[in-house]
Order: C-alpha cells, then structure tokens, then sequence
C-alpha cells in the first residue's frame, strides 16, 4: 500500500468519525437513548432604525446585560428638531379642525351683522350723494368728473354691502361640511406626522431586547451609519438549545414535551434537565435515495432539545451528550 493510499484511508476514517460525533449517534445503554449535539444560543445583530451618527456605544464585549439596557445612541438633535416642528404642525391643524367644527360665535355673528348694516349706510348716503349731484349736473353747476366719482362711490357701497351679506350668512351657517371633513383630515395627517417624528426620535436609542451577553462591538461613536446597520451583537440568556438528531427507529421517543437530560462532554460534565421542543418532519440527510426499508433507517430527523436553566457554562456550539430514560 502506498503512503499516498495509507493517508487517504486515514482522512477518511476520521472524517467519518467527526461526521458521526457532531450529526448523531445512538446507543443503547440499560434501554436508554443517547444521542449527541451540540449547543444553539440564539443570537441579534442590533441596529438603529434610522441613519445618523453614532453618539456613543455603551457595553463591551462580554458584558451582561438586562432586558432594556441602553446599549448605543445615536446623535439624536435632527430628530428632537424634527419632532418640535411636527409638534407645532400638529397643534396648529388641531385648532383649525376646532375651528371649523365649533363654527362661528356670537361675536363674530354679530360683528358680521354689524359691518352689513355699516355697508347699508354707506350705499344709502352715496346713492343720496349722487342723486344730488346727477340734479346738480343738469344745470352746469359741478363737473363730469365729479358725477362720475360719485356714481363710482355708489357701485363701490353695492359691492361691499353685497360681500358684507355673504360673510353674515357663513357665520351664521358655518363652514361646508366637506370644509370641515377637510380640517379634520389635516389635523389627523399633522397629527401622524407627529406620531412618526417621535418614533424616529425613539429609535435613536437601541436596548436589549432581552437578557444577554455582547458578543461583538461592530462601530464605534462618531461612525455614520444607515437604518438597519448591525452595531452589536447580542447573545441571548434565553432560550438555550441543543441541535440534534434521531433516527427513524427511534423517531416515536422523542415527541414534543419528552423530557431529557443534557450533560456537557467536559472533563466533570454538568447535567441540565430538558424537553424536546421541535421534531423535523423531514430527514435532514438522505445519503441516497431511499428504496428499500432497510436503507430508510438511515435517515436521521433534526430535534431541539430546550435546556430548562441554562447558564453561562453553556456555550455556543459547544458538544453535549442528550439522554432520554427509556421510561418516558
């Protein structure tokens, strides 16, 4: 056998063996099954939701935090500008909706009224004037011009009694109600422009969205970012898992609920109590097609084991051996 043939078999026989550790294994001890896999911490990439300059990070990596911790902020001055104008446009359009649905008061009703009869007045004094002057014009004693100005004060008075008329009849009746249909949606617009300007104002801030641990610090202050880049990484405290798998044989042991042990593979191993969370309903590896029953006992089906107190010795990918008593 030549070295070259030796080497190739000895790859092959150890990748065959890390294949068999980290993907499954069964064994039968006193009629317990026994499978092996690996840890699963579930992770977040935090980001602001806004574009902005980074003002401050403020964990390290490897730190402890607790659900709601100020993590990062972002330099949030447009945003409080932002806000303070969509606040003033708001309550503005807030006034005019009031407006147009109170309608007018009695002041105004009677102020109208009061410029229509001045209007009056005025239309009787100037077609008094102009009568005068019209008897005047017949015997020479004023000029054209005159006459003219006075039959223009006249038209003048008309029209402005005319649009006293109209002002007195819309405060009396009020605003159309299409107008006032219009008010009210442009106060809602103002007021959703004012609900958005807050929100964005909120998202300059990230908090943990659950209890963790910094796994990386990604920017740093005074980097400029857009919506949705990734500023830390957080590693969540719950839930923990255990990626596994189980053979067909044995597929009807481990439904949802069944409770296992899990016992980390390090020298003086700790043990946790847990349950299956999730069976696959299909075969994660088919290695062939599958024809006959005995090459169906090949195929294996994806579990989540859920550790029921986990804690900081349980580490990402780390490798556990899960064992179902053959009770359950």
């Amino acid at each position: 056998m030549t070295p070259q043939r030796r080497i190739a078999i000895i790859a092959g026989l150890i990748i065959a063996g890390l294949a068999g550790w980290f993907v499954f294994e069964r064994a039968a001890v006193n009629g317990d099954l026994v499978l092996y896999g690996n840890v699963d911490i579930r992770q977040v990439d935090l980001s602001f939701a806004v574009e902005g300059r980074v003002a401050d990070v403020l964990v390290e990596e490897g730190a402890a935090v607790k659900q709601g911790d100020v993590l990062a902020l972002l330099d949030a001055e447009p945003y409080r500008y932002a806000a303070a104008q969509a606040e003033a446009n708001a309550a503005q359009a807030q006034a005019n909706a009031a407006k147009a649905i109170a309608g007018s008061r009695n002041k105004e009703i009677e102020n109208a009224r009061a410029q229509l009869n001045e209007a009056r007045a005025r239309l009787s004094n100037a077609e008094a004037a102009f009568t005068r002057r019209k008897a005047l014009a017949k015997e020479d004693t004023i000029s054209k011009q005159a006459l003219d100005d006075s039959e223009r004060d006249v038209s003048v008075a008309r029209a402005t009694l005319a649009s006293r008329d109209a002002q007195l009849s819309l405060a009396v009746e009020g605003l159309r109600s299409e107008d006032v249909t219009a008010a009210k949606a442009a106060a809602d617009a103002a007021q959703a422009g004012l609900d958005q300007a807050r929100y964005r104002l909120a998202q300059t801030e990230i908090k943990a969205p659950s209890d963790g641990t910094i796994l990386t610090r990604i920017r740093e202050p005074g980097t400029i970012v857009g919506p949705n880049a990734p500023i830390v990484t957080l590693a969540l405290t719950t839930p923990v898992w255990v990626r596994t798998y189980v053979d067909g044989p044995n597929l009807g042991r481990v439904a949802p609920g069944t409770k296992v042990n899990v016992l980390t593979d390090a020298p003086g191993g700790k043990q946790y109590e847990g349950s299956v969370g999730f069976v696959s309903p299909t075969a994660e590896f088919t290695p062939k097609a599958v024809e006959t029953p005995e090459l169906r006992t090949d195929l294996v089906y994806r579990l989540r084991i859920v550790v029921a107190n986990p804690d900081q010795s349980l580490r990402q990918g780390m490798p556990v051996t899960v064992t179902l008593k053959s009770g359950n």
